[in-house]
C-alpha cells in the first residue's frame, strides 16, 4: 500500500480541514489536538466538501446541510446524512504527514 506526503504537520491547521489530492481522490485531512485524520471529502448526503466544514468535539459538520460525521471512523452522527464515508489511513514521521491511499477498511 502506498502513501502520499501531504505536507508538514505544523502546516496543518488546529481544528480545521484541509482538502488534499491523494492519488486522484479528494481527502479532508484534520489536525485535532495530537492526531491526524482522514477522511473522504464528499458529504455522504450532498455533493458538498467535509474539509470546509466546522470542526468540533472530533466531529465535522457538513457546510451544505449541517449532517455531522466523526473524523476518526467516517460514521454519519447525524441527520440527513445516513451513510459513512470512507476513512484513510494516516502517519507522522519526522513532522511530515502521510495519508494512504487506499481507504483504511481495505486493510482489515
Amino acid at each position: 500500500m502506498s502513501s502520499v506526503h501531504v505536507g508538514r504537520l505544523e502546516d496543518l491547521p488546529q481544528d480545521r480541514g484541509m482538502c488534499v489530492d491523494v492519488e486522484g481522490t479528494a481527502v479532508a485531512v484534520f489536525r485535532i489536538d495530537d492526531g491526524v485524520y482522514a477522511i473522504a471529502d464528499q458529504c455522504s448526503h450532498a455533493e458538498a466538501s467535509l474539509s470546509e466544514g466546522e470542526v468540533f468535539d472530533g466531529e465535522v459538520e457538513c457546510p451544505r446541510h449541517g449532517a455531522a460525521f466523526d473524523v476518526t471512523s467516517g460514521a454519519a452522527l447525524t441527520l440527513p446524512a445516513t451513510v459513512p464515508v470512507e476513512t484513510y489511513r494516516t502517519e507522522v514521521r519526522d513532522g511530515d504527514v502521510f495519508v494512504s491511499a487506499t481507504d483504511s477498511e481495505d486493510d482489515r
